[in-house]
């Protein structure tokens, strides 16, 4: 009976062991395991959330990145644009002065040259007076002929 007893005894410590661990042992482990892997399932799910912040940031980064290069695009653009303008107005500019000079050349080339015409004219009446007086050997009235003067010189 000695071994009976002994498993007997030992059987009851093992029970005793096995209640006493699962009464006062078993829960607070039990617990901090479920409280361990709550803390995983967290980390886990943050590091998830984390991730597709992380995508949503990047896509919003490229969107922007993508919208920044479109806007400096359109600002080369009408940069390109006012640059033509502004070469056409100073051509059109250039043009309109460079045809200001002209008229103003042409105007003082007609100015001139009428002025030479009536310089030439009176040189001539002067010649025609001279040559007459010398035919007629006698000196002409300006002041009496000018209306002969005037018909001679109109008609050079």
């Amino acid at each position: 009976m000695n071994l009976n007893a002994t498993l007997l005894g030992e059987s009851i410590a093992f029970i005793v062991f096995v209640w006493f661990t699962m009464k006062y042992v078993w829960p607070p482990l039990n617990g901090a395991i479920e409280e361990r892997q709550n803390k995983i399932a967290d980390g886990l799910a943050a590091g998830e959330r984390a991730e597709k912040d992380l995508e949503l940031a990047q896509e919003k980064a490229k969107e922007q990145l993508k919208d920044a290069k479109v806007q400096a695009a359109e600002i080369i653009e009408q940069a390109k644009k006012r640059a033509t303008q502004i070469v056409d107005e100073e051509t059109t500019r250039g043009h309109e002065e460079r045809e200001k000079i002209i008229a103003q050349g042409q105007a003082e080339v007609i100015a001139e040259r009428n002025r030479a015409k009536e310089e030439l004219r009176q040189q001539v009446s002067v010649l025609a007076i001279a040559g007459a007086e010398k035919i007629l050997e006698r000196q002409i009235d300006a002041a009496a002929h000018s209306d002969i003067l005037d018909k001679l010189v109109a008609e050079l």
